[in-house]
């Protein structure tokens, strides 16, 4: 996703040095994501910001800075004296995520069954190919799934709902019970991406809002 800045006050002369401590929080931020959604931190963990900042060869500012990103993503939980803790989402929280997806992302699915090119269509039909044929690896296929879903809503043209499900998939990928985990629901998915691609295909907006509701909701069962 781009980022936006319309500051006046923004330095594009500036040396080198001086955007690095902002890079290198960035990308520390970015390291402790991938261990959070590879369960190397795992949800409601305490985080041990020195075992940390030695294991990345760094001091504890840029590492802290890097926490305050994710606790603003939801990820982290800053707890007063105690430290940081990776969030632990409850059923409730994963209840109110799928709510929010499945209002963004019917809402783009019927746009773009509305408004979307053909060219646009042939990208969407080339990611649920590639879907399909990840199905029996399983990091891959969430990889690729991810993929559409963020394709389609680009394709929408509403880049804050864009920025929002971001976000919001960031916080899904801490359930531990996350619902293509459960048996069947991964074949299932691929059915309702299928009959999503033919509404899409069609020009039927109001068949794409409905089976991407759908698929939220069906999602969100096999997820409780």
């Amino acid at each position: 996703m781009h980022n936006y800045d319309d500051s006046p006050d923004m330095d594009l002369t500036a040396e080198p040095s001086r955007i690095a401590p902002r890079a290198l929080y960035q990308e520390v931020a970015d390291r402790l994501r991938e261990q959070i959604f590879s369960r190397r931190l795992e949800p409601g963990s305490w985080i041990d910001e020195m075992k940390l900042a030695e294991q990345f060869g760094i001091s504890r500012t840029p590492l802290r800075e890097a926490l305050k990103v994710l606790a603003v993503e939801g990820l982290v939980t800053m707890k007063m004296r105690r430290g940081a803790f990776v969030a632990d989402v409850s059923r409730d929280d994963v209840a109110q995520v799928y709510h929010l997806l499945a209002l963004i992302e019917s809402d783009a699915a019927a746009r773009v069954a509305e408004f979307a090119d053909n060219n646009q269509r042939a990208v969407l039909a080339a990611l649920h190919d590639r879907l399909e044929k990840r199905a029996r690896q399983r990091d891959a296929f969430f990889a690729a799934n991810e993929e559409f879903h963020m394709a389609l809503l680009h394709m929408a043209g509403n880049r804050w709902a864009e920025q929002i499900v971001t976000d919001l998939r960031k916080v899904m990928k801490l359930n531990r019970h996350h619902s293509l985990f459960k048996q069947g629901r991964l074949a299932d998915s691929l059915a309702e991406h299928s009959a999503l691609m033919k509404a899409i295909a069609s020009h039927d907006a109001t068949g794409a809002r409905q089976l991407m509701q759908a698929h939220f909701e069906n999602g969100l069962q096999a997820a409780a």
